[in-house]
């Protein structure tokens, strides 16, 4: 399976196909964003920010991420299903045990353990790579500009990753890591020149409870649902 993905990606890139990754944490949501026909969906570590009101996602656990693939996947049908690998946790045993819960492939951060990422593709499950700036390790969010990244996304593309996310990469910067690999990229707060983007969902329809700078909100959510709450409490 991971051949063939990395293989589909490589194509996807080649075709110059701009890629779309939305995060979703439960059923309903991961079903709408599916028949909106958000190509991949991410459950995110970032469910530890966004949905369990921590300040970092180092406390998000296993169980964690295992409960809310498994409700994602209960809503998804066509898009591909992609799941954090949370902090601390990474090994081929909770790479299966997120395949377990009805991911298709999991998301590892930065290039740690090289290593680990082979061995996991070749037990079969794909993996999507990420670089930048790293909230599993990294003290404060803050634009990334040190060219080693370069020199990693073309690691990562050589372990064998299918994708790579590069969160709050300097724009010019994340255009050179994309033309130096044959994987796609996908950009969060990295600008426009990457091959895809990815968004905390949340973010986007003004969900959050905080939400980054870069981030323009489509909806405003959290207002209309406050509007509505108040008309039903009024007497």
């Amino acid at each position: 399976m991971e051949k063939n993905l990395n293989k589909l990606y490589k194509a996807k890139k080649a075709a110059r196909h701009k890629l779309i990754m939305l995060t979703a944490y439960d059923c309903p949501l991961a079903n709408i964003l599916d028949e909106a026909g958000v190509e991949i969906i991410l459950v995110g570590d970032s469910l530890g920010n966004v949905i369990l009101g921590h300040q970092d996602t180092h406390r998000v656990s296993m169980a964690d991420m295992i409960h809310h693939t498994r409700a994602v996947a209960q809503g998804v049908k066509r898009a591909m299903l992609v799941s954090d690998v949370p902090y601390r946790a990474a090994s081929l045993k909770n790479a299966r045990r997120l395949v377990a819960a009805g991911a298709q492939a999991v998301k590892i951060e930065g290039t740690r353990d090289l290593r680990l990422i082979k061995q996991i593709i070749r037990a079969g499950i794909p993996v999507m790579g990420h670089l930048g700036y790293l909230p599993q390790s990294s003290a404060k969010p803050g634009l990334q500009r040190s060219e080693t990244i370069v020199e990693q996304a073309r690691q990562l593309e050589q372990a064998g990753v299918f994708a790579l996310v590069l969160e709050l990469v300097e724009p010019k910067l994340a255009q050179k890591v994309t033309k130096a690999v044959k994987i796609p990229t996908i950009g969060i707060g990295s600008g426009k020149e990457c091959d895809g983007q990815v968004l905390v969902t949340y973010d986007l329809l003004g969900l959050s409870c905080w939400s980054p700078k870069f981030v323009k909100k489509i909806l405003d959510l959290r207002a209309l649902i406050s509007k509505a709450i108040k008309k039903y409490l009024a007497p």
